[in-house]
């Protein structure tokens, strides 16, 4: 008997999305302290929606990936972004 994923499928039953849009973002901190960066992920065509708080160098260096990537997946679970795929083989 081959597996049988448990039903309903649901939106919280989703793992893996894939990164539709961005958008970086950010906040003003408390007078005298540091503001935030913040990276608005919308995924699988707006399905699901995630907020990161970054430091500048995370969003530097994000920016980098997220322009540069044709292919962009974000595990809801671990909150980790997977930049493109790669076949088998072809490493």
């Amino acid at each position: 008997m081959a597996n049988v994923p448990k039903q309903p499928v649901t939106d919280d039953s989703i793992v893996v999305r894939q990164l539709s849009h961005y958008q970086f973002s950010w906040v003003a901190g408390e007078p005298g302290r540091p503001g935030a960066y913040t990276l608005q992920l919308v995924l699988d065509q707006g399905a699901w929606e995630e907020v990161l708080t970054l430091d500048p160098d995370d969003a530097d260096n994000l920016q980098e990936l997220l322009s540069s990537a044709g292919t962009v997946f974000y595990d809801v679970r671990r909150r980790t972004l997977m930049f493109g795929t790669t076949p088998v083989g072809r490493g």
